[in-house]
């Protein structure tokens, strides 16, 4: 589904640590992966957290693990490796 499909994705299977619904937090997580040539994802580090909630970071890991394949990158009509940074954004309503 492209960039259009990527934020209902990450809606429908995100889910707020409850140790942070608990504690009122709330913030972005910015992540960095890699998609490969194949289009499968890898290396996902996260680059800023949010602040006080690793279980947050965590979650945002797990749901970018479980993203389905992308199409891969092209440079020179030959599938090259990209790295894609992703904010996720914890907030409760």
């Amino acid at each position: 589904g492209g960039m259009a499909g990527l934020g209902p994705f990450i809606q429908k299977n995100l889910q707020y640590p409850q140790m942070a619904k608990e504690a009122g937090l709330s913030g972005k997580c910015f992540l960095k992966f890699v998609v490969n040539e194949n289009g499968s994802i890898s290396d996902v580090t996260v680059l800023k957290g949010v602040p006080g909630c690793q279980e947050c970071d965590k979650e945002a890991i797990r749901v970018v693990k479980m993203m389905p394949s992308f199409k891969p990158g092209k440079q020179n009509g030959r599938a090259v490796k990209v790295f894609f940074n992703l904010p996720i954004n914890f907030q409760l309503r």
